[in-house]
């Protein structure tokens, strides 16, 4: 039997509803991230951030979907998770762990979960974690099951399995899209919690621009490939470990992409094809721009705008090119660097609008963000956040072996933060860095590099993020602990912000950064705890 804790609201104040909006493969390519390179068009959620706090510096624990979102639903780090792959179910081989839905459903919210939140599958049980997390069952779009399946119209006439997938929807099965289908279904949930007293927590995970880039045609028109700049550092970086390049093998696989014979593992992709591919992610991320924004919209309309929190934010990042590398798979702060947009109504915004937003119509400038902060964000720090601003309770921090604590924390709630930039004041004592992981199968890249699985883990690479740099360290793996041995050292890395943004050189190796390594590697072995701000 699971140990349950309930604690009952108070009836005499509502508490807030809370929305998360969860967005696969999401880098910070949107308009109110100045992304001035690119000029991502996306209005609907720069409407949200002039609500919002924007987060700049916002990670994710282990750059691939199943990890990452385990991890930030559980406020457990993938060590204490023990999930780096898609293949066990936290609460029977790691611990029976609160995760952030089940806390607010025992605290007496309506909970549902609607498109990609947990990872479908055996990483989150048999239903998305329901009936533990979830009031009721968890919806996921019956057409995803067409997303690996030969729907892509090619110019031969003939339907392929490609990367690249702009489609006329009313040709594809089902005459519709999967997140098409969120969207519609979060509406209605929407809608009918309206008609409630009892708060709801409405999780809406959107699938796009997660591969294939399968998404209505129309939005290619807003990116013309004659203006797609190309990757600000293409090439391979100096002095790179094999250990720590991912050889984007989901890509490789893909039809329109192998037909291009691309040289195993380092590539390059062909440069008219690096530009698609980055045409073809900005479509995306329009198009589920649009989607957010009926979302949003419908928040208006059911005059829950006041009454309800909004957090935004991708389960990780995305490589397009930069470094020569594309997909997640690594620890490069690209692939592991998120949006995160949080609105607090009587925080950080008065009576919030979202009218919906049309790229194709024109809407002026992009929205900025009401407030913006550089503070060092870990997406384990959502689940303590929420419990904290919404007033449900406040998560424990978990102490050093936490498998049979039900209910704690590996994150830090960054409520602090929010109200003190939202009230004007400049934020003080908070994180010195952040960490992230990922794990390899050998020292060199092989097929299965990007998503080895425990049993061909041999490898982990930690990193720790500061303000002055990335390091990592790629040491060995003991599969029965799950930990790395700091005494056995395969690679190192470190690569300076302020000279090299890009992550284009790595500097470990050099005779006059042996201090610096010396030091970031002790901060890496003492691990999150000692980067939590002082008391």
């Amino acid at each position: 039997m699971y140990c349950v804790h309930i604690i009952l609201l108070s009836s005499l104040v509502k508490p807030k509803n809370v929305l998360m909006l969860v967005i696969d493969d999401l880098r910070p390519a949107l308009g109110c991230y100045d992304d001035v390179q690119n000029k991502v068009l996306t209005p609907n959620i720069d409407q949200l951030a002039s609500h919002s706090v924007k987060f700049t510096e916002a990670y994710a624990q282990q750059a691939l979907c199943a990890p990452s979102r385990v991890s930030f639903l559980t406020s457990r780090r993938p060590d204490t998770t023990r999930l780096y792959d898609f293949h066990h179910y936290w609460r029977t081989f790691a611990g029976n762990y609160t995760t952030l839905p089940q806390y607010f459903k025992e605290n007496g919210y309506f909970t549902q979960s609607v498109g990609k939140v947990f990872h479908p599958g055996i990483t989150s049980g048999t239903d998305s974690d329901y009936p533990l997390s979830w009031t009721v069952p968890a919806y996921h779009p019956p057409s995803l099951k067409f997303t690996y399946t030969k729907v892509c119209p090619g110019p031969d006439g003939k339907l392929h399995e490609n990367l690249l997938c702009a489609v006329d929807v009313e040709e594809q099965p089902m005459k519709t899209l999967p997140d098409i289908q969120s969207k519609d279904y979060a509406i209605a949930a929407l809608k009918n919690r309206s008609l409630s007293d009892d708060p709801f927590f409405l999780a809406v995970g959107f699938h796009k621009p997660h591969i294939p880039f399968r998404f209505p045609k129309k939005f290619l028109d807003l990116y013309p490939i004659n203006e797609i700049l190309p990757p600000p550092h293409p090439k391979l970086p100096l002095d790179l470990p094999p250990v720590a390049w991912n050889p984007w093998e989901d890509i490789r696989g893909r039809e329109d992409i192998a037909a291009l014979n691309i040289s195993m593992p380092y590539g390059p992709m062909p440069d008219h094809y690096t530009l698609l591919i980055r045409q073809h992610y900005y479509a995306a991320t329009t198009y589920m721009d649009g989607l957010v924004g009926d979302v949003l919209q419908t928040l208006d309309e059911l005059n829950l705008t006041n009454d309800t929190v909004v957090v935004l934010f991708g389960d990780h990042g995305w490589q397009l090119g930069e470094n020569q590398e594309w997909a997640k798979y690594s620890n490069f702060r690209v692939a592991t660097s998120v949006p995160l947009l949080v609105s607090v109504p009587g925080m950080t915004s008065r009576d919030p609008k979202y009218p919906h937003k049309d790229p194709f119509t024109g809407y002026g400038q992009p929205s900025p963000a009401k407030y913006e902060t550089s503070a060092f964000t870990e997406l384990v720090d959502i689940f303590p956040t929420l419990a904290d601003i919404t007033g449900v309770g406040t998560v424990p921090q978990c102490p050093e072996i936490s498998n049979d604590v039900i209910l704690c924390t590996e994150g830090l709630s960054f409520a602090p933060v929010l109200r003190n930039i939202s009230s004007g004041q400049k934020q003080v004592n908070w994180k010195s860095g952040i960490f992230t992981q990922f794990p390899r199968p050998s020292d060199t890249p092989d097929p299965i590099s990007d998503n080895p699985g425990l049993a061909n883990t041999t490898i982990m690479g930690y990193s720790t993020i500061t303000q002055d740099y990335r390091y990592t360290e790629w040491v060995h793996f003991n599969r029965s602990g799950f930990h790395g041995d700091w005494s056995k050292v395969h690679a190192r890395e470190l690569y300076l912000h302020g000279s090299d943004p890009e992550e284009s050189h790595n500097l470990a190796a050099k005779v006059e950064y042996h201090k610096l390594v010396a030091e970031a590697s002790e901060i890496l072995h003492l691990g999150w705890r000692h980067a939590l701000p002082k008391k």
